[in-house]
């Protein structure tokens, strides 16, 4: 008597495989705490890399169960695998995290077979879970009135989220917070009977940094709310700012920032806490900014996917400078680029598809500083060719015939990442006002900076490789020349021997392939004579070898900088 399909016993073990994947993961994030407490800076690093290589690893592990718990041709039936997905459903029907549970069945059914044979049947490509269910569980925020004034509530506050090191100067703290409430809200808010601050319990903790995370309201309006919080070694903690615009807010929480780590027992519920405070920011991006990013792409693919359902958006190529290894493309009504490889690069670069891989691969597991766009990668898209403006799939054709084809009416990506979309600094000079200039030039030194201070070198630093974002800030994102900064040799351009080597149009030095002379920056980054004197004005600094050298130097001693994702007031 032949033997029932065992669609049940596969959906448990990848359920199975799935707690397994929770258990570690929430065991990273659970020792956020101590790390900040401690000020263990190194170790944060080297555990929100762990926490984001863990998922892949962990579906390799689970695909090992399952090809060794399954005959092959079992495993691999799928016409059987709607069954798979049905039991799979009842069981993840009680849990509070069921939305990141079908992202991961996602992600086994993709490791087992070719991605032409995805379909809804088999997979979770639309969720099934409602958008919000109600759910017996303890209350996940904390209100708190300021009945005895606003001092008295910020004092509540602070009692209620003690640490291991103590508080280095509550009172002066209080005081300088109450200061800056009144500063960002009108009198007659402060004054408000109505008027209540609402915090999430957990903390989120990212790199050097503590964040108590809420809102305030009254009867009509309401105010994200965040306040930083910082170990300073041998004084305690002190708390940083308090932090009401949403503009700012949103910063913290962008898409240039490494993921927080938080105990988030129902996640649908935070990022719904989230979205309420930020409704200018998409829910996959706030899935991803606590560090759910697999979940984060499985809620970009659907908004997709809706988007091309329900407009007349046609793919083009982005603006701005034709990339030398990068292919661009965008739709016009979707605030995203697509990036795909080039079958040739040209001349002058040296790097090959492999290394340009492991470089984008590599900025998702580093400390970005709110430098370097996030990514995500994707395999086998497959759109209507009708959705592409005929000279866009006509280049794109042209470039990477090994990744973009047709099949009929469709056309197949095999490979490529998406990024937020910006408006390229090359391009945004050529429309900036004299202020605009400046402040964007600032930002640029100050972004080239910050990325040095966290061991990242951009190595391509043109203008056309950085982005300005809507907030304004200056945004790296052209990652196939990237390095550690320790590993490049920064020098001085040696002194001519004979009057003769000034005039030659060949270098009388020898030149490695590690070895970058930032005397050599100011020509190469500024066609613009004009911008190149400003820029010298406001980051000279950064053509002297010697000043790449003390970061290395700083770096190698194990200092972590402090870079703050909002302004200090008052520091």
């Amino acid at each position: 008597m032949p033997q029932p399909w065992p669609a049940v016993e596969i959906a448990r073990m990848i359920l199975a495989g799935f707690d397994d994947y929770r258990d570690h993961f929430q065991r990273i994030t659970l020792g956020a705490r101590k790390r900040f407490e401690q000020a263990r800076w190194q170790d944060i690093q080297r555990a929100s890399a762990a926490r984001i290589n863990l998922y892949e690893e962990k579906v390799a592990e689970v695909n090992g169960w399952l090809r060794q718990g399954f005959a092959e041709d079992v495993l691999l039936d799928v016409e059987q695998w709607p069954l798979v997905k049905n039991a799979y459903i009842h069981l993840i029907d009680p849990r509070l995290d069921d939305e990141l549970s079908e992202t991961w069945y996602n992600s086994l059914f993709c490791s087992l077979f070719s991605h032409d044979l995805i379909s809804d049947g088999c997979m979770f490509i639309h969720t099934t879970r409602p958008s919000m269910r109600s759910r017996e569980r303890a209350a996940q925020t904390r209100t708190y009135r300021p009945d005895a004034g606003l001092k008295s509530l910020l004092r509540a506050v602070f009692s209620d989220y003690p640490f291991e090191v103590p508080y280095s100067n509550l009172e002066g703290d209080l005081v300088r917070l109450e200061d800056q409430l009144r500063e960002c809200l009108p009198d007659w808010v402060c004054k408000d009977p109505t008027l209540a601050l609402e915090l999430f319990v957990p903390v989120l903790y990212r790199n050097k940094g503590a964040y108590l995370v809420g809102r305030l309201f009254n009867s009509d309006e309401q105010w994200p709310l965040v306040i930083p919080l910082l170990h300073r070694e041998g004084h305690g903690i002190e708390a940083d700012a308090l932090i009401t615009d949403e503009a700012e807010v949103s910063i913290i929480f962008s898409f240039t920032r490494s993921y927080f780590m938080v105990d988030v027992p129902v996640p649908a519920e935070f990022v719904n806490f989230l979205k309420r405070i930020l409704p200018g920011k998409h829910i996959a991006e706030l899935y991803t900014s606590i560090g759910f990013y697999k979940h984060g792409k499985s809620e970009f693919y659907r908004a997709l996917i809706n988007h091309l359902a329900s407009s007349d958006d046609r793919f083009v190529m982005a603006p701005g400078v034709r990339g030398m290894v990068m292919s661009v493309f965008t739709l016009p009504g979707f605030n995203i680029v697509f990036k795909i490889i080039k079958d040739r690069f040209s001349p002058s670069k040296t790097v090959d598809r492999a290394t340009v891989i492991d470089k984008y691969r590599l900025v998702k597991s580093v400390d970005r500083v709110g430098r370097m766009a996030d990514t995500q990668e994707f395999a086998d898209f497959r759109f209507p060719r009708s959705k592409f403006e005929p000279e866009c799939l006509a280049e794109l054709l042209e470039v990477a015939p090994s990744t973009v084809a047709l099949e009929g009416d469709t056309v197949l990506i095999r490979h490529c990442w998406t990024e937020r979309r910006m408006t390229p600094l090359n391009l945004y000079l050529e429309h900036a006002s004299e202020g605009q200039v400046l402040e964007a030039l600032k930002d640029y030194g100050l972004a080239i900076k910050q990325l040095a201070a966290a061991n990242i070198f951009p190595g391509d630093m043109l203008l056309k490789n950085f982005g300005v974002t809507r907030h304004g800030r200056v945004v790296f994102y052209d990652y196939d020349e990237i390095s550690f900064l320790t590993e490049v040799n920064f020098r001085h351009i040696p002194p001519p021997r004979y009057p003769e080597d000034e005039m030659s149009g060949e270098p009388w030095y020898s030149i490695g392939p590690h070895d970058v002379f930032p005397e050599e920056f100011p020509p190469f980054l500024f066609a613009d004579i004009g911008q190149r004197r400003l820029f010298s004005r406001l980051h000279g600094e950064l053509y002297d070898a010697d000043y790449w050298k003390g970061l290395q130097a700083a770096i190698r001693e194990g200092k972590v900088i402090d870079v703050f994702p909002y302004r200090r007031k008052g520091r």
